[in-house]
């Protein structure tokens, strides 16, 4: 199995929106006794600001370092920094709301101590604005400096969320990739003055259109990383049309990959060379479907990940880890969702050299090879059985330990590794994640079901 690619040690990271930090109107979560439709109910529902401080939060992120934290969103478009320790009541005029100076500090200290260093991206609406609607530094300063003068450190940024969504994204009426250009060119002057050391990405566009790939040429030249986002649809919230039915189909599973070619190929023509990150994605957009929170989704969510690490991505970062239908965890208790036992898996098991598994893909059935972590000639296999009726297999020539994720029900809010249901314990720790030792021969991979296979002696020799 040779190398093939290489992604980035805090491949696997993930986002807490600015509305969760601050406080604010965010996508509301479905609950069993919603009578209307979710198009028609309101999409929204009001949230205190996030406790950082909870100790299970913390440890749950801190099992899953390395990573990256993201703090964006379309609502950081609009928030302003209040650069005091009396913070005003209300926004300002051209803000919608208000990061504190405590709410920073609290993100910057559970970007320490659970390993996550801090990706973000700056204020753009009305009140950043001069008399002639050009974007100004005022407010980018102030929150860099703050964050120096507290220990702080920003790893990445972005100019601004999702530029090809100006209307809803706070942007001033009419932006295009003219006015974006003008802005960048003067957000990236002012990056390389203030903070040198600070990756710049761009454009964290959404679509895959010609304004996307307008606002991609505005940016190319300035950004050291290539970003976009990748949501392979819209929730009900939103008028989608998903259904949990269609959730394991190889044409869902392919949609990312489809946008990642566009991005891509733009990557190639204009700015040659230079990484990629997909900085948001999620099972729909607009919080997630109801079934984003349930074993149904953790085939794309694993999918997701072995697809674009095999295609060269550097960095994936999950929307969100504890916020709506789509959180890693459940936003009130925090407790862990199907994802979240996926993600640990991947953590633990899967390194960051990517190989070619050398076997053919064929529908219902997707097998990705990485080394395997911290095992010296180790290979680890992640194989997806997609197809809800038909048992697959493969050929091993030595031993494995095995991991097998599975439901009697895939709408079920839990899921059994090796037929044991995965849960926190008594002491509310991680239980201990142990493989299945397996036989070298051929191994059987039950309908719908999502398998790790650890070759501690597979003797790679690009796996050092």
């Amino acid at each position: 199995m040779p190398r093939v690619a290489t992604v980035d040690a805090r491949f696997q990271s993930y986002n807490i929106e600015m509305v969760e930090v601050t406080g604010g109107r965010f996508w509301r979560p479905y609950a069993a006794a919603d009578v209307q439709t979710p198009a028609k109910a309101d999409r929204f529902a009001a949230r205190a600001p996030i406790d950082l401080h909870d100790v299970r939060l913390r440890r749950l992120a801190a099992a899953l370092a390395p990573a990256y934290l993201r703090v964006s969103g379309t609502w950081a478009n609009s928030t302003f920094f209040a650069d005091t320790d009396t913070p005003p009541s209300a926004p300002p005029a051209g803000f919608k709301g208000v990061l504190t100076r405590q709410q920073w500090r609290d993100v910057i200290d559970f970007s320490r101590t659970v390993d996550a260093p801090i990706v973000t991206s700056f204020a753009i609406s009305a009140g950043t604005r001069d008399a002639n609607g050009r974007w100004t530094s005022q407010q980018a300063r102030q929150l860099l400096a703050f964050t120096r003068s507290i220990g702080g450190h920003l790893a990445a940024t972005e100019f601004m969320n999702e530029p090809d969504l100006p209307a809803i994204g706070g942007a001033p009426r009419g932006y295009d990739a003219a006015a974006y250009g003008r802005d960048f060119a003067t957000f990236h002057a002012f990056m390389k003055s203030a903070a040198p050391d600070v990756t710049i990405l761009g454009p964290g566009t959404a679509g895959t259109g010609a304004d996307a790939a307008a606002l991609f040429a505005a940016a190319a030249p300035g950004v050291d990383a290539i970003s976009y986002h990748h949501y392979g649809a819209l929730s009900a919230r939103c008028a989608g049309d998903r259904t949990p039915e269609a959730a394991l189909s190889d044409e869902w599973l392919s949609r990312t990959g489809k946008t990642l070619a566009f991005y891509k190929a733009l990557r190639d023509r204009l700015a040659p060379g230079k990484p990629i990150w997909l900085t948001e994605t999620g099972e729909t957009a607009c919080g997630g479907n109801r079934w984003a929170a349930t074993f149904t989704d953790t085939f794309r969510y694993l999918d997701q990940l072995g697809r674009l690490a095999r295609a060269g991505v550097r960095v994936v970062m999950h929307n969100t880890l504890a916020a709506s239908d789509y959180g890693l965890l459940d936003e009130h208790t925090h407790l862990p969702r199907p994802n979240y036992w996926a993600a640990l898996l991947w953590r633990r098991l899967m390194g960051t050299t990517v190989l070619d598994p050398g076997i053919a893909a064929r529908p219902g059935f997707h097998v990705y090879a990485h080394c395997a972590r911290d095992t010296p000639g180790g290979v680890a296999l992640l194989v997806i059985n997609n197809d809800r009726n038909k048992p697959s297999g493969l050929v091993l020539p030595v031993a494995a330990q095995r991991y097998t994720l599975a439901s009697d029900n895939l709408a079920a809010g839990s899921v059994r590794l090796n037929r044991t249901t995965l849960a926190l314990d008594a002491s509310d720790q991680v239980p201990p994640l142990t493989g299945e030792a397996t036989a070298a021969g051929t191994i059987l991979f039950a309908p719908a079901t999502i398998t790790f296979l650890v070759v501690a002696k597979a003797g790679n020799a690009d796996c050092p």
